[in-house]
């Protein structure tokens, strides 16, 4: 089966063809942040004007590049939330009157659920069970995961996401946006414990993050002042840290707690170089093994989309579509709890 897959949840437009039989075919991705780089985050109405003009475009880069026809296509996926109701919208729409018009299924996917089976598509693909950690910009959670649809929440975010706190403290130190990757570089030349920064609900008895609290302690310490650039260094670094740190402590403690030994992390910050060592220093300390998307797979794109729609469409009864959906219609689904999926 060959799935052409959408994601226009937020800042980055991404189009993909995976094929059951062959894998990943091609894929494209247009990111927004230079976009939304002078706002110092993402301006919705700018999100969803630019994925209009960038959907198409892709989606005929993405058929060139695998040598397929339209008429090829054999199932369109998109996503249909979480995200921006506007960016969805536009990904939605393009799905579905792509699915109309060729008469092949069309299917609206989690964005979330995407993100956590795209290890799967890596080189070294986890088996089921697991524990995932899915840390992005809007989301912090951990889930277990038995199969495809079959996730039991564990731990959620109770404010902001570690992303969301990321871009916050890269703000307030006059970084630029995304903040992951500007605190990451600047952290590089500084040293950790310099500054004092809380390790939010690290030794609470749930599974649960807070990440406001330290955005509150980096406003407060910037409003004090630092020093010079090595200050500066010093708090990105403590940053990073701060968020790494109870990161791993809760992934370590969701693996005891559920009896898994496979921890797997997705989502835009588990790029993090700091966050990638230290959960595969601590879980090999615990006899536990660890396994991360290939890096063009973190960010959010096209082929999560087209895989997790592949898997759902191949366990969908053959006269109807997954959730009961109809050929040709849509809808968009800005919040959208990830443990209420149906079990495919």
């Amino acid at each position: 089966m060959r799935v052409l897959g959408i994601e226009t949840s937020c800042d980055e437009t991404g189009v993909a063809l995976y094929c059951t039989e062959r894998g990943l075919l091609a894929q494209a991705l247009h990111s927004q942040v230079e976009l939304h780089e002078r706002y110092g985050g993402v301006v919705p109405e700018l999100a969803s004007r630019d994925h209009v003009r960038r959907l198409l475009p892709l989606v005929e880069e993405v058929l060139a590049r695998a040598g397929i026809a339209r008429s090829e296509l054999e199932a369109i996926a998109w996503t249909e939330g979480p995200g921006l109701a506007g960016a969805l919208l536009v990904g939605a729409g393009v799905g579905a009157a792509m699915a109309f018009a060729l008469g092949v299924p069309g299917i609206g996917i989690h964005h979330l659920e995407g993100h956590l089976l795209s290890p799967l598509l890596s080189t070294d693909p986890p088996a089921f069970p697991f524990v995932a950690l899915l840390v992005s910009g809007g989301h912090t959670q951990l889930m277990e995961v038995s199969g495809v649809g079959r996730y039991r929440l564990l731990g959620d975010t109770l404010d902001d996401a570690a992303g969301e706190a990321f871009d916050k403290s890269a703000k307030l130190l006059g970084l630029g946006y995304p903040g992951g990757p500007q605190i990451a570089r600047l952290a590089a030349g500084g040293t950790a414990g310099r500054h004092a920064l809380p390790r939010p609900m690290l030794h609470s008895d749930t599974l649960d993050f807070s990440f406001s609290g330290l955005k509150t302690a980096v406003a407060t310490l910037v409003r004090r002042g630092l020093a010079d650039d090595a200050a500066r260094a010093d708090l990105a670094a403590e940053i990073e840290a701060a968020i790494v740190e109870v990161l791993v402590a809760k992934s370590l403690a969701a693996l005891r707690e559920t009896g898994q030994r496979r921890l797997v992390v997705a989502g835009g910050v588990s790029a993090n170089r700091r966050l990638r060592e230290s959960l595969a220093a601590a879980c090999a300390g615990s006899g536990a093994c660890v396994h991360f998307p290939e890096p063009a797979l973190c960010s959010d794109n096209g082929a999560m989309i087209a895989f997790a729609g592949a898997l759902r469409l191949q366990h969908a009864e053959s006269d109807a579509l997954p959730r009961g959906r109809a050929i040709g219609g849509f809808v968009v689904q800005p919040r959208w709890p990830l443990e209420s999926l149906p079990a495919a």
